[in-house]
């Protein structure tokens, strides 16, 4: 496997390098829209720890990344008003990562409503502000 490359684009959100819209963030994890999004309410989910996936991620960091996640959809599902929830992460490009740097997809699901695709035009940033707001306010009650 490749290894870690920290000039990639969650590294550099990370390091505050690059702007994201931010709804948690904690010692080890950080969660934010997808710029991307697949539907309304599309957030990710990151630890800070270096790794490319799955595939060679710290098992501790592993076992604290799924209870965020847990976190997050609650919110996710509450602030969309969301039907379902689908959760993905994806190991190396073939599996379709195009990030290399370990992330979970948090997206809200609606009866009826297919996925967008996901390598479209990007979200606006009031949108995602917006959207972001909301993830945070459901959050926080």
């Amino acid at each position: 496997m490749p290894a870690y490359d920290p000039s990639n684009v969650f590294a550099k959100i990370l390091r505050g390098e690059m702007p994201s819209h931010q709804v948690y963030e904690d010692a080890d994890f950080v969660a934010f829209m997808d710029v991307m999004p697949q539907g309304p309410g599309h957030t990710l989910v990151i630890p800070r720890a270096a790794s490319r996936n799955l595939l060679d991620a710290d098992p501790a960091v592993l076992a604290r990344l799924l209870p965020v996640v847990q976190t997050i959809g609650v919110a996710v599902k509450k602030a969309f008003a969301a039907d379902g929830l689908t959760v993905m992460q994806f190991n190396e490009a073939p599996a379709g990562q195009t990030v290399f740097h370990l992330h979970v997809h948090v997206i809200p699901r609606f009866d009826g409503v297919p996925l967008q695709r996901h390598a479209g035009d990007f979200e606006k940033p009031d949108v995602l502000a917006a959207n972001a707001a909301k993830v945070r306010a459901a959050l926080a009650s």
